[in-house]
């Protein structure tokens, strides 16, 4: 799997902009990850929210008790930055900097390791973010925007 560019990210992010996110939409977000990470037998753990608010978790089978923990500080870079962990990660290592260290946040908090990305409603800004741990860093990722992809996607019995 390749490793997308700081520019690449940016224009995901931008073409990822929803047109609400609520209580629902987190849910029936979090379960299309659910879904397809349940097809694939992927020992991942799922987290969507509401800006704090965890709205939908899952453990998936092989999934370690870390991974939760993964997914709550993935969020709070998601949350904190307003850009995925982890274009986070990319900055980082393009300017050579220890995320901790440049932005003073406690590791224990905050895990710029991507799989976490912030839900941005268009007009309004970030309300939420969606995240995954259990599997290397960029297809954590990848889970998060192809489940928002098809959740952007028309109701095929809407008319």
């Amino acid at each position: 799997m390749m490793t997308p560019s700081l520019a690449d990210l940016e224009r995901e992010q931008e073409r990822l902009q929803l047109t609400g996110f609520d209580y629902a939409t987190a849910w029936a977000l979090g379960l299309r990850m659910q879904l397809e990470a349940s097809a694939r037998s992927l020992p991942v753990a799922i987290e969507v929210s509401h800006v704090n608010t965890v709205v939908f978790f899952a453990l998936l089978p092989g999934a370690t008790p870390d991974n939760p923990d993964w997914t709550r500080r993935k969020r709070a870079v998601a949350l904190r930055f307003h850009r995925s962990s982890l274009y986070m990660r990319l900055q980082c290592e393009q300017h050579g900097w220890n995320f901790h260290d440049r932005f003073r946040l406690p590791g224990a908090d905050f895990a710029a390791s991507g799989g976490a990305v912030p839900i941005v409603v268009r007009g309004v800004g970030v309300v939420g973010a969606a995240a995954v741990s259990g599997l290397p860093d960029v297809e954590d990722h990848d889970l998060v925007v192809s489940a928002i992809e098809s959740l952007m996607l028309p109701d095929p019995g809407v008319k």
